[in-house]
């Protein structure tokens, strides 16, 4: 979902003053907006009779989940290889900066966080704006099992830490942190 959400961003355009369309319309609009790679530059899929996403999922959420594609998806995404794999503190703190300088460029970032090898998070996440702290950023993020309420991950500068926050599928803590959809690998 982190994904489409993104795609939203990108690839669709609200314009709540036209007329709202039916149902085959939407679905037909939904398919073309998810079947868009990120990162292409495209002509905008016109969301009639909407402001925003929010607005759009409220009244039309089983459309959505119906064709957005399946949580199969989540599990053979091209960048799950990369969580097995070591995280250095260095790479955590670059991998901070990278996500602020995306942000600021109005590119918001998918975020992968887990901790591996115990699972105990596995979740994307799309950033979508980044605050500047005492003790280092704020990202605020679209979760997708929280979709009515941003997230907020604390990066810790110090600590060169992201901490996720407590949620009904996390205790909260420490994650490894990396965006997603950038290239042929990830």
């Amino acid at each position: 979902m982190s994904r489409s959400a993104r795609q939203f961003f990108e690839y669709a355009r609200f314009e709540p003053a036209l007329p709202r369309q039916s149902e085959k319309e939407y679905k037909r609009a939904i398919r073309t907006v998810v079947g868009l790679r990120p990162g292409k530059e495209r002509p905008d899929v016109v969301i009639a009779g909407y402001t925003n996403l929010n607005h759009f999922s409220r009244d039309h959420a089983r459309l959505l989940q119906e064709n957005c594609g399946g949580a199969w998806q989540s599990y053979f995404q091209r960048g799950n290889w990369r969580m097995t794999l070591p995280f250095s503190r260095k790479g955590q703190a670059k991998t901070a900066k990278r996500l602020k300088a995306e942000v600021r460029k109005n590119c918001p970032p998918i975020l992968h966080v887990a901790r591996f090898p115990q699972l105990s998070i596995n979740h994307t996440v799309l950033v979508y704006e980044c605050l500047e702290a005492q003790s280092g950023l704020i990202l605020l993020a679209y979760d997708p099992n929280e979709p009515n309420t941003p997230i907020a991950i604390h990066y810790d500068q110090q600590l060169r830490w992201f901490i996720f926050p407590q949620t009904k599928y996390f205790a909260g803590g420490k994650v490894n942190a990396y965006p997603i959809y950038t290239g042929l690998f990830f």
